[in-house]
């Protein structure tokens, strides 16, 4: 389709990878299509990792009011298509988005080939179960919703996050008044994952962090957990060896997302359990370390030949208890699997990949 288009909506209503991963859809249609107005749909939670985002040129918030009152969603409705939208693209293809979509008015209307719901776009695309180029699945299914408007991205693409010089600047004046050494290597760690199916266990982590200190005298470890978190991070921490606790930041707290992020912008890497701050740090060009949780399939979200960005999965070294992989049987079974993903199995993957960030470090010293 070579035509220009007035506005092209992109939905996309989850959570905050999720909303990142599916942002290198706007930077493509702002390529093809320099003068659309674009508009992300997105819930409101999420909107502080798309601040000062160039290729958005209005958010459209979905309102925790607007999920759920049936009315507030008919008025919702009737906005969007006020805005008289040439095309929106489905990317979240749930229930929501599905009306969203349809009542949009758009003529052109893509989504995910599903049976229940083909007849709610013009446009249908059949995800791929696995990746055919250098993409993981998450990044390879969203691109392959533009292939109706005859857009190939063949290049890498990554989704980005856009911090002021200014917050940059703050961020790392609250991190020296705290303490914080930056002629040591500083690891933000993501203790805890979305939900307990994707947190590696609590005496694991305790003992990944001890091997970490053990090996490295020069360390500093940001404990990275919610405020309703602090049960379970303070029992990480009582579970580590007093070495260990004296590396710690636990109280280096941020009052907003955006402050967190300017934290992670000046940290070496963020290491721990795969979901939003391994992604937001993607986002940053900061190197990752993310440990999957077994019933979460690594192809998904991990990078594929990505030395920055290293993710292990006990599938990389027990493949024999995935013969047979079926997501609800083992999401129902995943402590029996955690318990079988010991620290032993990738402690020395993660030891190389400290090993170059410590490296890169002394270089810049010099």
């Amino acid at each position: 389709m070579s035509k220009e288009f007035g506005k092209i909506l992109v939905v996309q209503q989850k959570m905050i990878g999720d909303v990142l991963t599916s942002t290198i859809l706007l930077e493509a249609l702002r390529e093809k299509y320099p003068k659309a107005e674009l508009h992300y749909l997105v819930n409101s939670h999420t909107v502080p990792v798309l601040e000062n985002n160039p290729f958005i040129d209005k958010l459209v918030l979905f309102t925790p009011e607007v999920e759920k009152s049936k009315l507030e969603f008919f008025r919702f409705l009737k906005k969007i298509r006020k805005e008289k939208y040439d095309v929106v693209i489905d990317v979240y293809g749930k229930i929501s988005s599905n009306l969203i979509t349809l009542f949009s008015g758009a003529q052109i209307r893509i989504g995910e080939q599903k049976s229940h719901t083909k007849w709610i776009y013009s446009q249908i695309v059949k995800n791929s179960k696995q990746s055919s180029g250098q993409h993981n699945l998450a990044v390879e299914n969203r691109l392959g919703l533009l292939k109706p408007l005859d857009i190939e991205i063949n290049h890498d693409v990554q989704p980005k996050i856009y911090l002021s010089e200014k917050e940059i600047s703050e961020g790392k004046k609250i991190m020296l008044a705290n303490d914080i050494n930056f002629d040591n290597t500083v690891l933000m760690i993501s203790l805890l994952g979305s939900s307990k199916e994707k947190t590696y266990p609590l005496a694991y982590m305790a003992k990944l962090l001890d091997t970490i200190v053990d090996r490295n005298n020069n360390v500093h470890l940001i404990f990275n957990y919610f405020p309703s978190q602090i049960e379970e991070a303070s029992g990480i921490y009582d579970l580590c060896h007093e070495k260990t606790r004296n590396r710690i930041w636990f109280d280096l707290y941020a009052t907003d997302l955006r402050k967190f992020l300017s934290f992670v912008f000046h940290c070496d890497a963020v290491i721990g359990n795969e979901g939003g701050a391994i992604n937001m740090a993607k986002a940053l060009n900061i190197p990752t370390f993310a440990v999957f949780s077994p019933w979460v399939r690594k192809e998904i979200w991990g990078n594929k030949n990505n030395p920055n960005h290293i993710g292990v999965h006990l599938r990389d070294y027990k493949p024999e208890f995935f013969q047979n992989y079926n997501r609800k049987k083992f999401k129902a079974n995943q402590k029996q699997l955690y318990a079988e993903f010991k620290p032993s199995l990738f402690q020395e993957a993660l030891a190389k990949f400290i090993e170059t960030l410590n490296d890169k470090n002394q270089n810049l010293s010099k």
